[in-house]
C-alpha cells in the first residue's frame, strides 16, 4: 500500500463531496419530475463553463493519462499531437457543425442520422456506437484505470476497476448528464491541479532539486529526440504516428470523428442553453486541450530520464510502458499523493459516467423508443436509461480484461479499433450536412466501404494477423505486404468513402423531399469573445510546432 492515513483521507473526502454535489444537483425541483430531456440533456441550461469542463473531463481518461503517458515514455512528445490538434478541431466543430446539430433538436448522433438519411442508417450507427462504447471505450478507461490504481495501492487489477465502476454509478446513475456535467467542474479542477503537481514534481527530481524548468531543459537537452512533434521514417513508432502525416494525413478523420460526432462529447453542446453558450464552452475545451500534453506527456519524458539514471526503477516500465503514470505517482510525497490520486480517480469515474449516461441515451432514445415501446411516460424512458446504464458498466467491468489485457499499448491499441469505422463516421456526417443530393444508399455504401477498405489495407499491412490463412490471402489476389501507417490507411479510406458516397448517391434515385439539412436559414458567423478565443488557440499551436517540429 503506497497511500498513506492522510492520503487516504483526502481521497474519501473527495469522494463524499463529489457525491454529495452529485445529489444536490440532481434534486427535483418541487412538483417536478424528471423527464427525458432533464436526464439525457440536463434541460438544456447547461452554461459554457460546464460544458468546456465536462467536455474535459469526458475526454481526460485513463486511456490519456495512462495512456498517453506511457506514449511519452516510449515516443515522446509527438503523441501529443492527438491532444494539440484536437483543439483546432473543436474550434471547427462550435463553428460549423454545432449551428446544424443544436437546429435539429436531437438527442443523439443516429437520430440527427435518422432525419437526414433514415431509420435503417439510425438503427446501423446506433448499434454500431452501443457495440463501441461498451467494448472499447469503457473497458479502456476500466483497464488502464485499474492498472494505475493497482500500482498505487497493491490491490489487483480487476477489483481496482470494481471500485471504479461503482464510484461512477455512485454519482451519475441517478441524475443523468445534469449529475456528471455539473460534477465534472470539481472533477477538472482536481484532475488538472493533481496532473501539474506531479508534473513539477517529476522534472524537479530530474533538474535535482533545481526546480521544473531547470529539469524540462536537462530533458530536452539529453534526451532530444523525444521533443520531435514530426517523427523521422526511420523511428521505432513511425508506423503509429508516421511524421508529417500526423498533420496531413488521417489524424483529422480521428479528430473528426471523436469531437465531431461522438455522442458522450457532443452531448455536452446538445445539453447547452443555447448555440453561443455551446460554441463558447467548446472554445474553452480548446484552451484547455493546450495544457494537457504538459500534465500527461511530459511526466511520462521525465520518467524516462529518471529511469536511464537510476533515480526511478526502470525494470516495471520496461516490461508495460502502461504503467508509467502509476510509477510516477509513488515518487509525490505523502499528502500530495492523495490529491494525484483524486485526479486521477477523477479523470476515470467522469470518463466513465459520460460514457454510460451516453450509452443509456442511444439505447433508450433511438433503440428502445424505436421498436420495443414509442409511446411510454417520459418518466419510463429515464428508467430505462438507469437500467442500461447499469447493464453497461456491468459488461464493460467482465470484458475489460479478456479486451485489453494482452495488448502492448491499449492507447495505439484503441486507435486501430476506432480507425476501422471512423473514415465513413467523418463521411456520412460531411456529405449529409454539406452536399444536398447525398441520399441513403450512398450513406449505405459509404458506410460498407469505410470497414471493407480499412479491413483490406490492414490485412495487407499484418498479414501475419490471420495466420497462413493471411498470406494466402494475399498470394491469391497476387499482392505483397504493404507497410503502411493505420494514419495513412484512414485517410485513403476516407478519402475513398466520400468518392463511393457521391458516386452510388448519383446512381440512385435523390432523396426524398425534407431530407437534406437546410442550411439556408443558419448562420456560422461567431461572436468576437469566440474569434478572439480561436485566433490566441491557433497562434499558440502555431507556435509549438515551429518550436518542437
Amino acid at each position: 500500500m503506497n497511500l498513506t492515513t492522510i492520503d487516504l483521507v483526502i481521497v474519501i473526502g473527495y469522494a463524499i463531496a463529489l457525491i454529495a454535489v452529485a445529489n444536490l444537483v440532481s434534486r427535483d425541483k418541487a412538483g417536478h419530475k424528471k423527464d427525458a430531456e432533464d436526464y439525457f440533456l440536463a434541460g438544456k441550461a447547461l452554461p459554457w463553463w460546464a460544458v468546456g469542463a465536462s467536455l474535459i473531463a469526458a475526454n481526460i481518461s485513463a486511456e490519456q493519462i495512462i495512456g498517453q503517458s506511457a506514449q511519452g515514455y516510449v515516443v515522446g512528445l509527438a503523441i501529443a499531437a492527438y491532444e494539440w490538434q484536437a483543439a483546432i478541431v473543436l474550434l471547427l466543430v462550435a463553428k460549423y457543425f454545432l449551428p446544424i446539430f443544436l437546429k435539429s433538436g436531437v438527442y443523439t448522433m443516429p437520430q440527427f442520422l435518422d432525419q437526414r438519411f433514415g431509420g435503417g442508417v439510425k438503427t446501423i450507427m446506433a448499434l454500431f456506437w452501443i457495440a463501441l462504447y461498451t467494448t472499447v471505450n469503457l473497458t479502456a478507461v476500466l483497464w488502464l484505470g485499474g492498472l494505475a490504481i493497482a500500482a498505487v495501492t497493491g490491490l489487483a487489477v480487476w477489483p481496482a476497476m470494481a471500485l471504479l465502476a461503482v464510484f461512477a454509478i455512485l454519482y451519475s446513475l441517478y441524475g443523468g448528464l445534469k449529475a456528471v456535467a455539473l460534477t465534472d467542474i470539481i472533477q477538472v479542477v482536481i484532475l488538472i491541479a493533481g496532473g501539474l503537481l506531479i508534473t513539477f514534481v517529476a522534472l524537479n527530481l530530474v533538474g535535482q532539486g533545481e526546480g521544473a524548468l531547470a529539469g524540462f531543459g536537462i530533458l530536452m537537452q539529453d534526451i532530444p529526440g523525444h521533443f520531435d512533434m514530426i517523427l523521422p521514417s526511420d523511428h521505432p513508432s513511425y508506423g503509429d504516428l508516421p511524421g508529417i502525416w500526423t498533420l496531413l494525413g488521417g489524424l483529422w478523420v480521428l479528430h473528426f470523428s471523436y469531437w465531431g460526432f461522438n455522442q458522450y462529447i457532443i452531448q455536452r453542446a446538445l445539453g447547452s442553453k443555447d448555440l453561443a453558450e455551446a460554441q463558447k464552452g467548446l472554445a474553452f475545451a480548446a484552451g484547455l486541450k493546450l495544457l494537457i500534453p504538459v500534465i500527461v506527456v511530459v511526466p511520462g519524458i521525465a520518467a524516462l530520464y529518471l529511469a536511464q539514471n537510476g533515480l526511478l526503477d526502470g525494470s516495471q516500465l520496461a516490461d508495460r510502458a502502461d504503467s508509467t503514470y502509476g510509477v510516477l505517482m509513488t515518487l509525490v510525497p505523502t499528502g500530495a499523493r492523495g490529491l494525484v490520486f483524486a485526479a486521477l480517480v477523477a479523470a476515470i469515474v467522469s470518463s466513465l459516467a459520460s460514457m454510460v449516461n451516453s450509452i443509456s441515451t442511444i439505447f433508450t432514445m433511438d433503440i428502445y423508443r424505436t421498436f420495443i415501446k414509442p409511446d411510454g411516460e417520459t418518466g419510463h424512458y429515464v428508467t430505462v436509461g438507469r437500467i442500461t446504464a447499469l447493464t453497461a458498466m456491468i459488461a464493460a467491468l467482465l470484458l475489460a480484461q479478456p479486451f485489453l489485457g494482452g495488448f502492448e499499448s491499449a492507447f495505439q491499441t484503441i486507435q486501430e479499433y476506432t480507425g476501422f469505422i471512423a473514415p465513413g463516421i467523418v463521411a456520412i456526417f460531411l456529405l449529409g450536412f454539406f452536399w444536398k443530393r447525398a441520399n441513403t444508399p450512398g450513406a449505405f455504401a459509404l458506410l460498407i466501404a469505410s470497414v471493407g477498405l480499412s479491413f483490406f489495407f490492414w490485412l495487407l499491412a499484418n498479414p501475419a494477423a490471420l495466420g497462413g490463412a493471411g498470406g494466402g490471402l494475399l498470394a491469391a489476389l497476387g499482392l505483397d505486404a504493404l507497410d503502411m501507417p493505420f494514419v495513412v490507411r484512414i485517410w485513403i479510406v476516407f478519402l475513398a468513402c466520400l468518392v463511393v458516397g457521391v458516386v452510388v448517391s448519383l446512381l440512385t434515385p435523390p432523396p426524398a423531399e425534407g431530407r437534406p439539412v437546410e442550411l439556408s436559414g443558419l448562420r456560422f458567423a461567431t461572436r468576437t469573445g469566440f474569434n478572439i478565443a480561436a485566433g490566441v488557440i491557433i497562434v499558440i499551436l502555431v507556435g509549438i510546432y515551429v518550436v518542437f517540429w
